[in-house]
């Protein structure tokens, strides 16, 4: 399994650099030749595709490294955070991940993530989070 998604990001960067470098299909072609006797980079191995990346970089290609992800922008988007991990450490919620988080958020407002959120809808979140809060913290009271 990553083998096939390390592949398929290999596979991204070849398109990428044949892309930055305006590379005609003609010009493409031959290098895949040169490089690993194959005509489409499909069919390359690890080692063609790494072999191809390599020459695109000896030809000025300069790969962009991946952006930072930004989980927190807003103060509300750390708020959401801080309450979503103490229903995490308090045991009531199983899974403290951002995936987890972005589940919770969709179910809420209907929307992917949380940095995408208006104002109205981020309260929402915050306060639902606070009444989940409430009735754990009243449950255990009664007991």
């Amino acid at each position: 399994m990553a083998e096939k998604s390390n592949r398929q990001r290999e596979l991204a960067k070849i398109h990428i650099a044949r892309a930055e470098l305006c590379m005609d299909d003609d010009t493409y072609r031959q290098l895949l030749q040169q490089v690993g006797k194959v005509d489409s980079a499909a069919k390359l191995d690890a080692v063609g595709r790494s072999k191809l990346l390599h020459r695109f970089r000896e030809l000025g290609w300069k790969p962009k490294q991946a952006k930072q992800k930004v989980t927190a922008r807003q103060p509300q988007d750390r708020k959401v955070r801080a309450l979503w991990l103490e229903l995490a450490k308090r045991g009531i919620v199983r899974d403290s991940s951002e995936r987890a988080l972005a589940s919770y958020v969709k179910r809420q407002t209907g929307v992917e993530r949380l940095d995408w959120l208006n104002g109205l809808q981020v309260t929402k979140v915050i306060e639902s989070l606070k009444a989940w809060l409430d009735r754990e913290e009243n449950k255990g009271g009664k007991q």
